[in-house]
């Protein structure tokens, strides 16, 4: 072989290694901008299901009282003068059937709430809200809030303390729901306001329920929620709890004085 076939073939071979050299960068470069999309597609999912974990689980405005929604937090609790230890919280739900409205329409109901706190007395306004009276009253008969815990708290813009769901703000309701009622235009919620709670779903209201200890307004919820009562004693009892806070030190969770009901005794107020 003379000296300009081998300089002939050492050129093709140069050649071939420069090509390979060449093919290796723009397969590392193709990678590269996979490696780009595939990262911005994962902060796209990741950006996603944070913003539906917030709006789906409460499916109302942030912190406004949501009956499909418990907040999480640490199990730190705070012991509050005037409160014994709550029982065991339900696990299982007593269904039953929607009661019929009539039932309550035009009447005004006084219901004793016993919990582990002391007695809180509500006036149920059947005038306004014979619906929402009607079921509370049916389920405060059949023993339905019994051992029930006040599961959520909210101590900052919103002042509620949420109550009513047996297995603590996780159950699916009594096996029935129903419309709104008697919400206020302004969508201001005064101290000692009683009215429920709900998802999204304008006829959601069930079973929980909230109690308002400082005037609140829930004026970016346009459709509001349904007032059914007011409370005529025992407001420095939620006010206590209140004061203790959320578990955790968060500002919307669970109350860290645990508050329960232990019982609910309703009687019907003669004219």
């Amino acid at each position: 072989m003379t000296k300009e076939q081998e300089r002939a073939r050492a050129h093709r071979r140069q050649e071939k290694l420069d090509a390979k050299a060449v093919q290796r960068e723009r397969d590392a470069a193709r990678n590269r901008q996979v490696a780009v999309v595939v990262a911005a597609v994962l902060v796209v999912v990741v950006a996603f299901v944070v913003l539906a974990t917030k709006l789906g689980g409460d499916s109302t405005p942030a912190a406004a009282p949501s009956a499909s929604d418990t907040p999480s937090a640490s199990a730190s609790t705070a012991a509050v003068e005037g409160c014994e230890a709550p029982p065991a919280t339900p696990t299982a739900i007593k269904t039953q059937g929607l009661p019929d409205k009539a039932t309550a329409a035009g009447k005004t109901f006084t219901a004793v709430v016993t919990t582990n706190c002391g007695d809180i007395t509500l006036q149920l306004d059947g005038a306004k809200a014979p619906q929402t009276v009607a079921s509370f009253v049916a389920l405060s008969k059949s023993s339905y809030f019994d051992g029930a815990p006040c599961h959520r708290l909210t101590t900052q813009g919103i002042f509620v303390l949420q109550c009513g769901d047996p297995l603590g703000g996780t159950g699916s309701g009594p096996g029935y729901a129903y419309g709104l009622e008697n919400t206020p235009a302004d969508g201001k919620y005064p101290k000692g306001t009683l009215a429920m709670a709900r998802t999204n779903d304008v006829n959601s209201n069930a079973d929980q329920f909230f109690i308002v200890y400082d005037d609140t307004d829930l004026s970016s919820v346009p459709e509001g929620y349904s007032i059914f009562g007011t409370v005529t004693g025992g407001m420095d009892i939620v006010e206590k709890i209140a004061a203790a806070g959320v578990s955790g030190g968060a500002t919307d969770g669970p109350p860290a004085a645990p508050i329960s009901i232990l019982k609910v005794a309703v009687t019907e107020k003669k004219a």
